[in-house]
């Protein structure tokens, strides 16, 4: 796709922080389980997406290519300015490596949900279950 600088620009605002449609399928899920939960926490490192403060436990819901996962569609390499994509996921990477340790050294317990996780719903309503147990 060849877009111009404007058009891109454009598209690269759409792209949300919060409320992302990972993270809201995953807030959905978790109230049904019948947990309630906070948003986007500021006092606590990298502002988890659902935090449990009695639980003192915190839910990451990442996208797969923002921050590097794995799998297929994580592992995708832009065409274009490669070298500032690149860079710019393993920045995030470290940034959520670093995010995790300090919240465990608060005494927090952290859990990372993939998007591409979300395909088996099911899986990961076994997996948030153990984790809030």
């Amino acid at each position: 796709m060849n877009e111009t600088p404007e058009q891109r620009s454009r598209i690269m605002r759409a792209v949300k922080a919060t409320d992302t449609a990972p993270e809201m399928a995953v807030r959905r899920m978790v109230h049904r389980m019948g947990y309630r939960f906070r948003l986007h926490r500021k006092d606590l490192p990298g502002k988890p997406d659902l935090v449990f403060p009695r639980l003192r436990k915190a839910i990451f819901v990442h996208g797969c290519f923002w921050h590097g996962h794995g799998c297929a569609r994580g592992a995708r390499a832009p065409k274009r300015n490669a070298e500032y994509w690149s860079a710019k996921i393993s920045r995030n990477s470290l940034r959520d490596a670093g995010n995790l340790t300090a919240l465990k050294a608060q005494g927090w317990r952290a859990a990372v949900i993939w998007e591409c996780e979300l395909k088996n719903p099911a899986g990961v309503k076994k997996r948030l279950a153990r984790f809030l147990r």
